[in-house]
């Protein structure tokens, strides 16, 4: 037994009024949260975007689901994001350009390949359509969960502060750094 003085217990008393006054909120973590992995900067659109769409999912679900976003290889670059996502330490990412996909399932690396379509309308029309179903399927295969839609990460072009390459042969002499991909390098 804990033997309380007058001024003790006086002084508890006087905490727990005033405790008893406050309303209290209690903090509760959401019920899932996932993570989303991304190799852009936290002002890209497409962060921006995840941002809003996490706050929404937040306030849709009651606080249920959480997404926290990872911007700017934050979590690594695209190889150990990949690795993560396998794992199941990681149940996002956005891949760029799928050339670490390509190291899983070597048929993504069409993604990659410069001058595989001549426009955007034949790019959409091939992703959107049997191709891209066919594409998406193999990824499934691996166990991976892919949107029906891919994100826009632009033709990958090549730019140099030597010359302009218009011809194969302007490659000749040029060291050029890429992506992670056994199609590219």
């Amino acid at each position: 037994m804990i033997a309380l003085s007058r001024r003790r217990f006086t002084a508890l008393a006087g905490l727990a009024t005033i405790g008893a006054a406050i309303p209290l909120r209690y903090a509760q973590a959401a019920e899932f949260s996932f993570k989303l992995g991304t190799n852009v900067p936290e002002s890209h659109p497409l962060n921006v975007y995840a941002k809003k769409a996490a706050e929404e999912i937040a306030q849709a679900t009651d606080g249920r689901f959480e997404l926290k976003i990872f911007a700017n290889n934050q979590l690594g670059g695209d190889t150990d994001m990949f690795s993560q996502l396998r794992s199941g330490a990681l149940e996002c990412f956005t891949l760029s350009g799928v050339n670490v996909l390509s190291t899983l399932i070597p048929s993504a690396a069409i993604w990659g390949i410069g001058f595989a379509w001549k426009d955007y309308p034949t790019l959409w029309t091939a992703l959107d359509g049997n191709f891209g179903a066919h594409l998406r399927s193999q990824i499934d295969k691996v166990g991976l969960v892919v949107m029906d839609k891919i994100w826009d990460n632009g033709f990958r072009q090549v730019t140099t502060s030597v010359r302009p390459i218009v011809t194969p042969a302007d490659f000749q002499g040029l060291k050029i750094r890429v992506p992670v991909s056994a199609l590219w390098t």
